[in-house]
This record gives C-alpha cells, structure tokens and sequence, in this order.
C-alpha cells in the first residue's frame, strides 16, 4: 500500500470513528443482533429494518471498541442502506476476501470499503473490522428477533 494510500485509510478510519455514521437506536427494528469480540473487547449492537422485499430498508448500530471495529460499522451501514439481502450478502463476501487477502474481485462492489484493505496487514484487527459483518450475516438469516453472535468459537 502506498503511504498515500495508507494516509487516507487512517484518515477514514479515524473519521468515521470519530463521527459515526448510522450510529444510534432504530426502535422499530425487527431484528437486532449483538456482536461480541472478548479478545479485544468490541461491541456491535447491529438493527435491521427490512422493505416488505426483504431488503434493507434502514440499518443502525451502537456499540464501542476500537477504531476498525466502529469505522468498519459506521461504512457498513452507509454502504448498505437500501441494498436487497442477496447484495448485502455478496458485499460481506467481498469484504470478508478483501480483509483476509482472499480474492478480492469484484470488489467496487465495495466502494470506500476498500480502504480497509489495509486490515489484512494485520490479521489480529481482522475480528475488529468484521465483527459488525457477522452480526450483519446472522440479521439475514432471521427475519425478526434478537441473537447474539461472538468472534470466538464455542
């Protein structure tokens, strides 16, 4: 990554940290999912409002940990909003690929996402920048509720 490149991921990061996006309670939530990474830590408070299609009609997050960790949640949220479940799917695809150093086609799917690139760098912040994708991943497979999810095994 170039120090360019570098610079502008911990710009955002440290931006979206700071002043994250979507960050806040959706009372009328119909599923809600916690995330938790005891390593470190990070906590995700995952809510999902979905269109009568199925799609994402509003997503919001509370929590704290680490910058990665809430950056990741804050951009996730932005990117998603709006999205049909199959879309959300494949971008945590992608984005799982991108931070562990899988194959990363295609990932413009990702748009500003891609800076986070530089995770896989480091692969002990890899739970901190897709812990809010997990709880993502388990909001779509339920239609209503509440679960918690973990970074650790069982």
């Amino acid at each position: 990554m170039s120090s360019e490149l570098e610079e502008l991921y911990q710009e955002v990061i440290l931006d979206h940290s700071r002043r994250p996006r979507n960050f806040g309670e959706l009372p009328d939530a119909a599923v809600r999912v916690h995330g938790d990474n005891p390593a470190c830590g990070d906590e995700i408070h995952l809510a999902v409002k979905f269109r009568e299609d199925g799609g994402l009609e509003e997503i919001k997050f509370t929590g704290h940990g680490c910058a990665i960790s809430q950056a990741s949640a804050s951009m996730m949220t932005m990117k998603l909003k709006g999205k049909s479940r199959a879309e959300a799917l494949e971008m945590a695809r992608v984005f799982h690929d991108l931070v562990t150093g899988g194959p990363t086609e295609p990932a413009y799917l990702l748009g500003d996402l891609r800076l986070m690139r530089g995770v896989r760098k480091f692969p002990q912040r890899v739970k901190c920048a897709t812990l809010a994708w997990h709880a993502l991943e388990q909001a779509l497979r339920q239609s209503a509720g509440e679960s918690t999810i973990t970074t650790e095994a069982p």
